[in-house]
């Protein structure tokens, strides 16, 4: 389900609420979505995640530099405000089921970054977990302990030494401090980066100028880890033990252990039939799935991959993905329906010369005024109104209307309309790959 162009955060895997929306909702009523500032990619952003980030201020990378430079580069556009808030950092993709334990923690640790410490939350130990971090901070004579050090995800048997020990606490990845507490952290551990958050903000000058900024300089940070770069030797790191119902959804695994179950622990989402099955996790998306006689094992249906994995194997997903990408395959970047700022496209057959979508233009959206080399294309109105540019000619198509937009033509989709568009577009060329466009004029800046 999780795919390069669409990542986790913007999915529903545990209700009706993206990953996203569930963090930025669980931070209300203290922290306004007003007051909400993502930093995510420029890819995303004009793309599988438009309409998702519509309500929020986002800072675009032009590349990822990992989480130093993106919380830098945030703390750097406070400063550039000229206010100095305590800045709450969250990754968008964890699960906490329990909402109101995570808001006392929350409270306590701004109160405690109103002094100028940092501050992370750490994760009581279920188990002797290998795919998290740990945080060592044994219990002083306060909630909000010293850290002493940092341990990188380890084997089993280090991990149940660890747990034995005590003091240690999985790393959550979610950080409060004040914006000058950290540039101040940052300034003492990376002074490469800081001298490049320096030169940003000289450069931006306003927070009006700080998007260009950041597409033209951001590339030159190195990819450094707030958590290793930074906090491991900042030496003003504090924790807060939070037993909120965490985890950061690795896994199937972990869907299946948050999951509501049925008396013999089945988890199922969608259009599903088990019978005399115990311990799995079926979810389909588009069609019938039947299960019969099956224990300990996940089923995922999409419309375009099934997987099928005995439970506890749920991280080895990643080996898939190493042999889709020797594949050359595509079904770990994109789904069959990808969305698009101005609406959405679903490829319903391709083969050798051809491709098949169906595309939805909701109103007022505007495809960009693009040409392909490669392929032509044929138009036909399920729904609505297409207001179609072919050159210099613009028409208005109407339900069971076409058109032909030859190869090498500048042509235009609009819906003009009040209600969404629907076309069918069939595509023939001797290449039909999503690259070969040309564009020449785009509202939404792609």
């Amino acid at each position: 389900m999780s795919r390069l162009h669409a990542p986790k955060q913007f999915l529903r895997l545990t209700g009706h609420e993206t990953m996203l929306e569930a963090t930025v909702n669980r931070l209300g009523p203290r922290i306004a979505p007003s007051d909400v500032l993502v930093v995510t990619s420029e890819a995303l952003a004009k793309g599988e995640g438009f309409h998702q980030l519509e309500p929020y201020e986002s800072l675009l990378e032009p590349v990822g530099r990992n989480t130093a430079p993106a919380i830098g580069v945030a703390a750097m556009r406070y400063r550039l405000e000229g206010i100095d808030p305590v800045m709450v950092v969250l990754p968008s993709d964890h699960l906490v089921t329990n909402v109101p334990a995570f808001q006392r923690v929350l409270a306590a640790a701004i109160d405690a970054a109103e002094d100028g410490r940092l501050v992370t939350f750490g994760i009581t130990p279920t188990e002797p977990a290998t795919g998290y971090g740990y945080v060592k901070a044994p219990a002083n004579h306060g909630n909000v302990r010293p850290v002493e050090r940092f341990k990188e995800k380890p084997d089993v048997e280090t991990a149940r030494a660890m747990l034995a020990e005590g003091g240690y606490f999985w790393n959550s990845g979610m950080f409060v401090w004040k914006a000058s507490a950290i540039l101040d952290a940052i300034r003492r551990t990376q002074p490469k980066l800081s001298a490049l958050l320096d030169l940003m903000q000289k450069e931006a000058g306003s927070i009006a100028g700080l998007a260009a900024v950041v597409k033209k300089r951001l590339p030159e940070a190195e990819s450094i880890s707030i958590d290793h770069g930074v906090l491991e030797t900042c030496g003003n790191l504090y924790l807060l033990p939070g037993d909120f119902g965490w985890s950061d959804i690795g896994s199937w695994d972990a869907i299946h252990d948050v999951s509501e179950k049925d008396a013999d622990s089945n988890a199922s989402q969608g259009n599903v039939v088990a019978i005399d099955c115990r311990n799995t996790l079926i979810r389909s998306e588009t069609r019938l799935v039947a299960a019969v006689g099956l224990d300990d094992v996940t089923v995922i249906e999409t419309s375009d991959a099934v997987l099928v994995t005995k439970r506890g194997e749920g991280q080895r997903v990643r080996s898939i993905v190493d042999e889709l990408i020797r594949r050359s395959a595509t079904e770990h970047i994109t789904h069959t329906k990808v969305n698009r700022p101005w609406g959405s496209y679903t490829v319903l057959e391709e083969g050798p010369g051809f491709k098949i979508k169906r595309i939805e233009v909701r109103p007022g959206g505007r495809l960009s005024l693009q040409s392909h080399e490669h392929r032509s294309e044929h138009w036909v109105v399920v729904s609505g109104a297409a207001t179609v540019t072919c050159d210099a000619k613009v028409s208005t198509l109407n339900p069971n209307e076409s058109t032909y937009i030859p190869i090498g033509t500048k042509h235009r989709l609009e819906n003009l309309g009040d209600v969404p568009l629907q076309i069918i577009e069939v595509q023939v060329g001797v290449y039909v790959g999503e690259d070969d466009i040309k564009r020449y004029d785009d509202q939404y800046g792609r």
